[in-house]
């Protein structure tokens, strides 16, 4: 397969202050920075491309140094930007607070200008987006993108994901049409966000995503694994074990890079499912949000270390 991966929704810089001792409120606290590209879309596109996946990335750059440092890193990671848009504002930001342990304290974006991939500069990208193996969005950008990009992957047979990203932006997608949708991929705090019904059980959030059409429901659950939920079946897979957390930042990001780098190599959920884990649990043991010491290779013949036959 040579047909690309697109991912579509945002580039970033990310800062991210761990902090040296407790977080104190109100106050100031001791920490280190680390700087890095970033941006969920682009961090997904980053790895697959690592990971030799042909990937195109539709986002948008500030018209400043920060988005030329961010094109540069695309450029030398062998993402395509092309499709991409540099606009007169400045480079969105992430900055994370994070806690000792490298967990997350609190994190704070700033406006990337998500809101200019709009419809009709998606309908001007028709031919690259004709030619996805796979369409990936990030629910930063407008519902009313990711609806024409629900049609548009049905009516042209791409399998599509949606990443929530968080919260709020998931919310946004409770009476969103699903039909057609290959994948949604929540954690445990964004799947009742996507509901339209307040039930607090997981298998009934699921079945109620199912019935409105989506193909899979991919729930994280941190330290505890995922579930794969299909109307077939329900594939339930723990999470490895991880002795040392450096940051946590990217883990989710890199797990979805890690599934569709398996589908693109024509693996089974379940392998995917275990190379999706083996690829965040080297990200977790990381600065940053990519695993840049894995190829392909190397990924696939760690998953071993992880799942022991």
């Amino acid at each position: 397969m040579n047909n690309p991966v697109i991912c579509i929704g945002a580039a970033l810089v990310d800062e991210l202050f761990t902090a040296t001792g407790s977080v104190l409120l109100a106050t100031t606290s001791d920490a280190k920075v680390h700087r890095s590209a970033g941006g969920v879309s682009r961090n997904i596109a980053h790895q697959m491309a690592l990971l030799g996946v042909p990937v195109h990335l539709i986002s948008v750059f500030g018209n400043d140094g920060e988005g030329d440092w961010l094109k540069a890193i695309c450029d030398y990671a062998g993402i395509s930007v092309e499709a991409s848009i540099t606009s007169p504002g400045l480079t969105g930001r992430y900055t994370g607070i994070l806690n000792q342990d490298g967990s997350l304290f609190t994190a704070l974006i700033t406006n990337a200008s998500l809101d200019l991939i709009t419809p009709a500069h998606l309908n001007n990208q028709s031919t690259l987006l004709e030619s996805a193996s796979y369409i990936i969005a990030d629910a930063n950008i407008s519902i009313e993108s990711i609806s024409w990009l629900a049609a548009f992957a049905e009516k042209n047979k791409i399998p599509f994901i949606i990443e929530p990203v968080s919260v709020p932006p998931a919310k946004k997608l409770a009476l969103l049409d699903l039909k057609g949708i290959y994948m949604v991929t929540p954690n445990e705090d964004e799947l009742p966000a996507l509901c339209k019904s307040n039930n607090s059980i997981m298998q009934i959030q699921a079945n109620e995503l199912l019935e409105r059409g989506v193909n899979k429901i991919w729930l994280h659950k941190g330290a505890e694994g995922s579930v794969l939920f299909s109307k077939e079946k329900t594939i339930i897979l723990k999470a490895p074990e991880v002795n040392f957390v450096k940051d946590c930042t990217g883990a989710g990001d890199g797990s979805l890079s890690g599934f569709i780098t398996g589908k693109y190599l024509g693996k089974t959920d379940e392998e995917c499912l275990k190379i999706a884990h083996t690829l965040s649990a080297e990200i977790l043991q990381v600065e940053g949000a990519i695993a840049t010491h894995l190829t392909q290779e190397k990924l696939l013949s760690q998953v071993s270390k992880y799942y022991p036959q």
